[in-house]
């Protein structure tokens, strides 16, 4: 017997990699953007709307921009009387509180969740190094695990209930975050004092300062001047407001993600929907 389709619902930059991954893998795809037919991978099926995918698929994917659209679809799959599918796996980055609503909407319909957020960009993706980082029970990660390995080839569960992936996922990029803006001043320090960029990274990442900024976006992006990581200011600084947000509620120390954060909204007013790796020559100035 032929095994059901995948859905997946939501392709953008992000989605339509992770989409095209599970066509590479060897599953059949059934795929929904609200913006239309146009962003649906090759070999990948269009599914009509959100309901088309639910009545032919067992396990539906999202990849989202906010915890907002993931309630919404998640809200129209548990609406479909007569749905397949059995298993949502979200890897949106919504926050924890939204994935834990977002859950508890598919499991008044009978459907179980799990949390999946993705780390690693679009290139990431593209390569299939992308990490993601699972949580929901043990049964439903089971069953959803063929899916997970065909979205990337790195992946852990960190938790039981869902809401624990974003938490982390929130940390790595609050992480991420201070280290990118930490190491533009250092590079634009070091530029001042008449120091080579290149130079710099070569010593930077043989020594204690060394982080994904150094060894991979500023070779990568920054001294390239590329500056196409494919992940935008906007976004970055959405995650990093779901994370003070996040602290907050569990009154947590806040003191470097609140100056994180300012330093990124500053940067997305000057340039709103940069690559966030754009974010040196803003911190550099003229």
């Amino acid at each position: 017997m032929t095994p059901p389709p995948i859905g997946f619902v939501g392709l953008g930059n992000m989605g339509r990699v992770l989409a095209a991954n599970l066509v590479a893998s060897g599953h059949a795809v059934l795929a929904h953007d609200a913006a239309g037919a146009a962003r649906v991978p090759e070999g990948a099926d269009v599914a009509s709307d959100v309901a088309a995918g639910a009545r032919r698929a067992e396990v539906v994917v999202l990849s989202l921009p906010d915890g907002a659209a993931s309630a919404q679809v998640a809200g129209a799959l548990a609406a479909v009387a007569d749905r397949r599918a059995t298993h949502v796996v979200d890897t949106s980055t919504i926050g924890p509180d939204a994935a834990r609503g977002v859950a508890a909407t598919l499991a008044d319909a009978g459907l179980a969740y799990v949390d999946a957020p993705v780390s690693g960009g679009v290139a990431g993706a593209r390569s299939r190094t992308l990490f993601v980082m699972y949580a929901g029970s043990d049964d439903a990660c089971a069953r959803v695990e063929p899916v997970l390995a065909g979205l990337s080839g790195r992946r852990q569960r960190v938790g039981e209930r869902p809401g624990m992936g974003q938490a982390l996922k929130l940390a790595n990029n609050f992480l991420s975050a201070a280290a990118l803006a930490a190491t533009s001043e250092a590079i634009a320090f070091g530029r001042s004092a008449g120091l080579d960029m290149g130079t710099m990274l070569q010593v930077l990442n043989q020594s204690s300062g060394r982080s994904a900024a150094s060894s991979d976006k500023f070779p990568d992006h920054v001294l390239t001047g590329r500056y196409a990581a494919g992940f935008s200011n906007s976004l970055m600084v959405k995650d990093l407001h779901l994370y003070l947000g996040a602290v907050e509620e569990r009154r947590g120390p806040r003191a470097i993600g609140a100056v994180t954060a300012s330093v990124w909204e500053d940067f997305d007013r000057a340039e709103p929907g940069a690559d966030f790796t754009r974010i040196f020559p803003f911190v550099e100035g003229p």
